[in-house]
């Protein structure tokens, strides 16, 4: 099998949350056929809830719209590196591989910071690949922020 980045469609989402005054984070779900089953980016604002991450919502959507708890062999896409809460779902949906663009060494839980899949509670691990579309990723999260403080 040929693998097919969907980081593109990540990178949408996360354009689209920045676009809704969001902070640029966009996720996707994908089954192991390759199918996209969600995808959004951060509704924090917009629906007045701290845990509405693209990560979560993602999660959230491919669980319901799958009529199951658990996304074994999932792969999730998404731009920046999740934080502990958002690796803490992956662990619990048992996602089987995380594709994540920019690195977070502020708010990061994977490979920065809490290091959420490294303590010994955590149940599941995914396999986890870092740097993909970083540059761009980074870039939405440097336009958004400076935007912000101008």
């Amino acid at each position: 099998m040929t693998f097919k980045t969907h980081m593109d469609r990540a990178l949408s989402e996360a354009r689209a949350a920045a676009t809704r005054g969001e902070v640029p984070v966009g996720a996707v779900v994908v089954s192991p056929q390759g199918e996209v089953i969600a995808a959004t980016g951060n509704r924090t604002r917009e629906l007045n809830d701290p845990t509405a991450h693209a990560e979560v919502l993602a999660i959230r959507a491919a669980c319901a719209a799958l009529g199951q708890e658990r996304l074994t062999g999932h792969d999730l896409y998404v731009t920046l590196e999740p934080c502990p809460m958002c690796a803490a779902a992956i662990s619990n949906a048992r996602i089987g591989r995380l594709y994540y663009g920019a690195s977070d060494p502020k708010s990061g839980g994977v490979e920065q910071g809490a290091r959420v899949f490294s303590h010994p509670q955590c149940h599941h691990k995914p396999e986890i690949f870092e740097g993909l579309a970083e540059g761009e990723a980074r870039g939405l999260l440097i336009r958004f922020f400076a935007d912000k403080r101008a």
